[in-house]
């Protein structure tokens, strides 16, 4: 392994990133101009890039399709690029601060009478903002007040602002399956301060089979379908307060507490007995010993991510993933697998973890 995985789906814009134009006709005109965006953001160019957006408006496409099917399909083709090493980390960041600023091009929509008032957020250590950003926008855009909160927002503090402004909905974004255990505790926090909560965002699958799972009032695939529910009418008020084991019975067993509460270690001595066991691992460079250890935190973090939800399709979609990645940049998907083999032994306790691991090793074993 020495892959730097940190930035999984900050490229991709999430699945709040948007549908397809309605038509053929805004199809291709959303094309044209994502095309000519595409270019800016690859020159680094930000003041250009707003001007495609401004003449994008000029020329007629409305401002829901610019956000989306320009922005938003611009944001997707950086993920792809990225995850195919035709772009680096930090050509990968400065064209997310780009379309950051293509969305403040967008003219601001004041209703007269709001349709109602929302919070829109991610959840606590989700950095990946610019997909909650574009369902706050575009809800604006369909005439609500939208509180838009950003990243990495705690949940106490969400909770403080929920109470100070009542609002009618939260919408809580997050792109990365290991933050859903602080999903679940946002969700039934904010449920608890009496907010139906709607969710989106990779991290609780393609089907939305997550949100269900952890209690969510409504999911949405991506803005605009989060914006035509809200605009069906309200969504169901919560359920009665109640803890987290009542969603998640598995979680009695204890795996979940265990491999989450030692997970420093397990990176350390899985780490430590890659170094022992394989002499190209003593011969790395600094920089290769630091990613080397970051991936297999990404790997612990994903187990345990699985083990929460009980999902092991996390873990094993995570690994095929991370080894596309690794093929792309001419590492074999053959690297993952003595830090699999040693991180299961260290497991050897935990059925539902070990299980996993295997499950994990037969999905690349598919790959090699």
């Amino acid at each position: 392994m020495n892959i730097h995985t940190a930035d999984v789906d900050d490229q991709a814009g999430g699945h709040h990133a948007g549908a397809r134009p309605s038509s053929p006709h805004d199809d291709e005109r959303a094309a044209h101009w994502a095309d000519r965006l595409w270019s800016e953001v690859l020159a680094g160019d930000t003041h250009a890039a707003v001007d495609v957006v401004e003449d994008a408006l000029g020329a007629g496409l409305d401002a829901e399709a610019v956000l989306l099917d320009v922005i938003g399909a611009v944001q997707r083709r950086v993920g792809v690029e990225w995850a195919a090493n035709r772009m680096s980390v930090a050509g990968e960041h400065t064209a997310t601060a780009i379309n950051d600023r293509a969305i403040a091009a967008l003219p601001v929509h004041r209703p007269g009478a709001p349709r109602g008032r929302l919070t829109v957020a991610c959840v606590d250590q989700e950095w990946h903002a610019l997909p909650a950003r574009l369902v706050a926008e575009t809800l604006r855009l369909r005439g609500w007040q939208v509180d838009y909160l950003g990243a990495q927002v705690p949940t106490a503090h969400l909770i403080g602002h929920i109470h100070r402004t009542g609002p009618d909905a939260v919408c809580l974004s997050s792109s990365l399956a290991t933050r859903l255990p602080l999903a679940h505790r946002a969700i039934t926090a904010v449920q608890a301060a009496g907010a139906p909560v709607m969710t989106g965002g990779l991290a609780f699958g393609a089907d939305g089979r997550y949100a269900r799972l952890l209690g969510a009032d409504a999911w949405a695939p991506n803005a605009r379908a989060a914006a035509d529910r809200l605009a069906a009418g309200p969504l169901p008020r919560p359920a009665p307060a109640h803890q987290v084991i009542d969603d998640l019975p598995h979680l009695g067993d204890q795996e979940y507490t265990m491999v989450a509460g030692s997970s420093a270690r397990l990176v350390r001595d899985t780490f430590h007995a890659l170094q022992e066991r394989f002499s190209f691992v003593r011969d790395y460079t600094d920089e290769q010993r630091e990613r080397t250890a970051e991936d297999l935190a990404h790997i612990v973090d994903f187990l345990t991510a699985a083990l929460y939800v009980d999902a092991p399709e996390i873990f094993t979609g995570f690994l095929a993933w991370t080894a596309d990645v690794l093929s792309a940049r001419g590492v074999p998907a053959q690297a993952l697998m003595p830090g699999l083999e040693l991180l299961e032994e260290q497991l050897r306790d935990f059925p539902r973890a070990r299980d996993y691991i295997d499950a994990g090793r037969g999905a690349l074993t598919t790959r090699l």
